[in-house]
């Protein structure tokens, strides 16, 4: 007899006295815990987005759609970098105006060849306030998922409020489980057994949010006011 079978064997014999439940699952799993954690407006929601991300040691930076191309450039100069990979599906007017040289999200590209890229600029699908997280779900604007893994600075853009949520519950109502779910609460860490904490081991070491406020470049009015970096 395996292991897997006597473990098994001692599941059976310990539910032998218990009545068959024909509830399904659905109906049998309470579901009514909280889906928040008190009453936010969307202004404190945004707000507690961002202090939960630099508690996590993101560097949070906000603008306007219209100021979104000047940040950018600024914040991959001031990083010196001179490549930058931008997924296909990312729908903004500023990467050609970026003097940086662009890489191909490609299908066959090697873990090699993505640790030369020097920064990645995504979106997201969703960023949940009270966790500091962001998640991604491998749309267009987001890429594959291994491109915000290999490269050591991941610049992500929040389309605020539209994409921010309170809880992981409301959270989870917006994702699809059968995509590929990448969770991201602050840049890649860990800590050894004297707490030494390690950033980069196992994802970007430097993650960059970028809030971005208003309507997308392509259906927005001109705005009387343009936010500086």
């Amino acid at each position: 007899m395996s292991s897997r079978d006597r473990i098994l064997g001692r599941v059976r014999r310990a539910l032998a006295d218990v009545p068959p439940d024909d509830v399904p699952y659905e109906r049998a799993v309470s579901r009514d815990y909280l889906r928040q954690h008190g009453e936010r407006s969307t202004e404190e929601t945004v707000d507690l987005l961002a202090e939960n991300l630099a508690d996590y040691r993101a560097i949070v930076h906000r603008c306007d759609a219209d100021a979104l191309p000047r940040l950018i450039a600024h914040l991959l100069g001031e990083r010196g970098s001179k490549t930058v990979l931008v997924p296909p599906g990312l729908e903004e007017d500023w990467p050609a105006a970026i003097e940086v040289t662009r890489v191909a999200d490609r299908p066959d590209s090697t873990p090699h060849e993505l640790d030369r890229v020097d920064s990645v600029v995504t979106g997201c699908a969703v960023a949940v306030a009270e966790t500091g997280t962001l998640v991604l779900d491998g749309s267009p604007d987001q890429g594959r998922r291994r491109i915000t893994l290999v490269p050591d600075h991941h610049i992500c853009l929040v389309r605020v409020p539209d994409q921010v949520v309170s809880s992981v519950p409301q959270a989870l109502d917006r994702l699809d489980p059968a995509r590929p779910l990448t969770w991201i609460s602050g840049p890649s860490a860990t800590s050894d057994i004297e707490l030494d904490r390690v950033e980069g081991v196992h994802g970007p070491r430097t993650l960059e949010v970028v809030l971005v406020s208003g309507e997308r470049p392509a259906t927005r009015r001109p705005a009387s006011r343009t936010a500086v970096p």
